[in-house]
C-alpha cells in the first residue's frame, strides 16, 4: 500500500495498492483504496489544484512530477 500525495502541498491524494517495481505511470481504479482528489470531467486534481492525473477509463494516467508517494510496494 502507497500513499500518492500532491507536491505541491503535500495533502494526501490517494492510497493505492502497487504491485511491482517501477515508478507509478498510471493508477488502475480498482486499486484505489482511498480517494481524496477532486474530479474535474476527466482530469483528477488536488484540493490545491494543481493536475495529478488523467482519467482514461479503467486507469489513471499519471502526471509525472506533481505528486510524491511513499509506503510498501507489493512484489
Amino acid at each position: 500500500m502507497i500513499t500518492v500525495k500532491c507536491a505541491k502541498c503535500k495533502k494526501k491524494i490517494f492510497k493505492y495498492v502497487k504491485i511491482g517495481k517501477g515508478k507509478l505511470w498510471h493508477c488502475w481504479k480498482d486499486r484505489i483504496i482511498e480517494d481524496n482528489s477532486i474530479r474535474d470531467e476527466d482530469e483528477i486534481k488536488c484540493r490545491c489544484g494543481n493536475l495529478v492525473g488523467i482519467d482514461e477509463g479503467k486507469w489513471i494516467k499519471m502526471k509525472q512530477h506533481s505528486f510524491t508517494y511513499s509506503g510498501v510496494i507489493r512484489k
